[in-house]
């Protein structure tokens, strides 16, 4: 099997660079999405297996129909997501994973409540917003103030501190559009730290654009964060919509005044978890390669592309790896993890529960950017580089020089050393829908599900194949 396989590998890289649809580390543009992956280069038979059955099954698409069809949304902490691991628990062992099992822990829960925003004078007119994950609410009646505003965030963190006593701050800046995300930190500045900046300054209350990419009127969540030593104050986002009227009206040089009511509300300690399940290895099952997605979403939408998709595409990698008949010589397993929108919880929980075996965890992945096909591989090991690049070609992929954490809940455990490696994805259209009411079904390609599904499989099944250490030094590779 390891002959074949590395022969595999052989010829996926000799063929590689006839078979690539761009020069290594180049980027898709904004303006054309990246062609699908079709493998130019022979596979083994195991692989071609792999592929053929993704490739004309539903196995990722199915797994997220079901779950945000029968479950929905999937706010961390709630009674919704607690359904969504039984469904998840009932799901793997419908597929065949054994081991299943939910690793619970506890976090701080957060309901959202009343949500309205209107413009008093000069032009009166409602607007639509949500509040940002862990805002604390307005007062009883909401608050009623003139806007400051703010064309940056990094306008608010240069102003003095003081001057904004009695106002409401509105911070803009737009997010651009990158098939990596890119943009995406810088914007979310505001969201993250934009009620501590505005708090420190006297402000009452803070609405932020929404850190999205998208012209629809759908105010955009997400988690935010309060400095221990300030004060907290009321945040949400405005649609982007609603955000340009904000800017025209205050473009007219006249004060502006808005009501803003949020009601949100800490419900104390609740109940996560992440769900866990297995092929397990025939020779080295204390091995362990780590495929996964996160369960849980925000609750404007039903999760479809954040991340019922990465949920699918992990499972349903395991499934079709079940369904070819193939057993691994490694453990691989598939983790939904719980708590991701607000925190990472669920990935720190599990590096903690097992920091004493993450010496043991081979190679590690997660989908959570959608479900658009993959344009570039990533990776995050010291040995076994081949492998890694193998995996590239046959996915007809070019290598990213681009660091990479191997997805969001899987940085705990990259952070501990494991090895890690990423499919990149377009996420080009990612941030339309991200944290919305329109991340739904529709928006997911079958046939786009069933590429990630089968590179997922591909990426599981060869990391357990291979006679490798992907963590050790150049050196220590060297000497083996």
């Amino acid at each position: 099997m390891m002959t074949r396989l590395l022969l595999s590998a052989a010829m996926v890289l000799s063929l590689a660079a006839c078979g690539q649809s761009a020069p290594s580390g180049d980027k898709a543009t904004a303006s054309s999405k990246p062609a699908k992956a079709e493998s130019a280069v022979s596979l083994s038979p195991e692989l071609q297996s792999l592929k053929e059955i993704a490739m004309n099954g539903s196995h990722g698409y199915d797994i997220v129909e079901g779950l945000t069809t029968e479950i929905g949304q999937r706010l961390a902490g709630t009674e919704a997501e607690a359904r969504a691991r039984d469904w998840t628990v009932a799901k793997f062992k419908e597929i065949g994973l054994q081991n299943v099992r939910v690793e619970e822990f506890t976090m701080p829960g957060w309901i959202r409540g009343e949500e309205t925003a209107s413009i008093l004078a000069p032009f009166a007119q409602d607007m639509y917003i949500t509040s940002l994950g862990g805002s604390v609410a307005t007062p009883e009646g909401g608050v009623t103030a003139p806007i400051a505003y703010f064309k940056t965030f990094q306008d608010l963190e240069n102003a003095p501190e003081g001057g904004l006593e009695g106002k409401i701050v509105f911070i803009s800046g737009k997010m651009k559009k990158a098939p990596d995300g890119a943009g995406y930190g810088p914007a979310n500045l505001k969201r993250q730290r934009g009620a501590t900046e505005a708090g420190k300054r006297g402000a009452l209350a803070v609405v932020i654009r929404s850190v999205g990419t998208d012209s629809h009127r759908f105010p955009h969540t997400g988690q935010m964060r309060y400095a221990k030593d300030v004060a907290p104050i009321p945040i949400g986002a405005l649609s982007a919509p609603d955000a340009d009227q904000l800017e025209r009206l205050l473009e007219r040089g006249q004060e502006i005044e808005m009501k803003l009511t949020l009601t949100p509300k800490a419900i104390g300690p609740v109940t996560s978890g992440n769900v866990i399940g297995e092929i397990v290895g025939t020779e080295k099952p204390e091995e362990i390669v780590v495929i996964g997605g996160h369960l849980d979403s925000w609750d404007l939408g039903t999760g479809a592309i954040d991340d019922g998709a990465g949920v699918g595409i992990s499972a349903g990698a395991a499934q079709v790896i079940l369904e070819a008949g193939l057993k691994p010589k490694r453990t691989i397993r598939v983790i939904a993890f719980g708590a991701e929108e607000v925190g990472l919880l669920g990935a720190f929980a599990y590096a903690e529960k097992h920091k004493d075996d993450l010496k043991n965890h081979v190679l590690a992945t997660e989908s959570d950017f959608g479900a658009e096909p993959p344009y570039e591989v990533q990776m995050g090991v010291k040995s076994g580089q081949d492998v890694i690049k193998a995996m590239a070609a046959a996915m007809n992929l070019p290598m990213s020089d681009a660091p990479t954490s191997g997805g969001p809940d899987i940085i705990p455990m990259a952070n501990a050393g494991v090895p890690v490696m990423r499919f990149q994805q377009d996420g080009t259209d990612y941030f339309d829908l991200h944290h919305t009411p329109d991340d739904t079904l529709d928006k997911i390609d079958p046939e786009d599900i069933a590429i990630n599904t089968w590179a997922f499989a591909l990426m599981a099944w060869m990391a357990s194949e291979a006679d490798t250490d992907f963590r050790a030094s150049a050196e220590n590779a060297a000497a083996e």
